[in-house]
């Protein structure tokens, strides 16, 4: 049958996973690092990918493509689920056990040492994305950072100017297969969270995460305050 279905543009792909986290029908893949429509009845043309997408990489055409089956594509999705929840934990170690990090009393602004400064201000364990437990205690009326992993490298003050006083959650949209909205929705979910705070690099794959925040969101029900903070490859902030 003749339809409307999408197009992605290889050569405009930048990598990032945005656009297969967005679509609800699990038709968009990633294949050799570059976003492709695996299922073409898993399509269904209504879009949701095309706004996710940082690089343009979509758009609709109208063409010769087998009709959208909504059954095999809910079908599909339900064993996926079943399938990653049935992974163990990765490491398979108690390095994925949820914990609190306490650290001294910090020293007022002025009396702040060379030590001071690059003192570690991290509050949890553990950090990545996929690993945090979304019912941690540590969640509980928590401000959340979501930043990109090379942030911390490219901004030397990373741990007092984000860190400090937030609980950290870290990942990388172009190298992790994961949908990071659904753990970032289920913790906006089960837990009070009063704000977020996306850190994320100047590379466009890292819309990727702006994106799973802003489905967490909405999946969740939960709007909450929010903010993005762009750090560019020579460590300077771009708000």
């Amino acid at each position: 049958m003749r339809r409307k279905i999408i197009r992605i543009d290889g050569e405009k792909c930048v990598g990032c996973g945005a656009c297969a986290e967005a679509c609800l029908e699990g038709a968009i893949g990633m294949v050799d690092g570059k976003a492709k429509l695996l299922r073409e009845d898993f399509c269904d043309g209504l879009g949701n990918c095309l706004p996710a997408c940082p690089a343009d990489a979509i758009r609709f055409e109208e063409r010769e493509a087998p009709a959208f089956d909504e059954g095999a594509a809910k079908a599909a999705k339900a064993e996926e689920k079943t399938e990653k929840s049935a992974e163990p934990l990765a490491c398979g170690c108690p390095g994925t056990q949820a914990r609190s990090i306490a650290h001294g009393k910090r020293a007022p602004e002025p009396e702040r040492t060379a030590a001071c400064e690059t003192g570690s201000r991290l509050s949890q364990w553990p950090v990545q994305i996929k690993l945090v437990p979304a019912s941690a205690p540590y969640f509980d009326n928590a401000a959340l950072l979501v930043a990109a992993d090379c942030t911390a490298y490219a901004y030397a003050r990373f741990h007092d100017d984000f860190i400090d006083g937030k609980i950290t959650l870290i990942g990388c949209p172009k190298l992790d297969d994961t949908d990071y909205s659904e753990k970032l929705a289920e913790i906006l979910a089960q837990n009070a969270i009063k704000s977020i705070t996306v850190v994320r690099m100047e590379v466009p794959c890292c819309g990727g995460l702006v994106s799973a925040v802003k489905s967490a969101m909405r999946k969740s029900g939960k709007l909450v305050p929010w903010r993005v903070v762009t750090v560019s490859a020579d460590g300077r902030i771009r708000e």
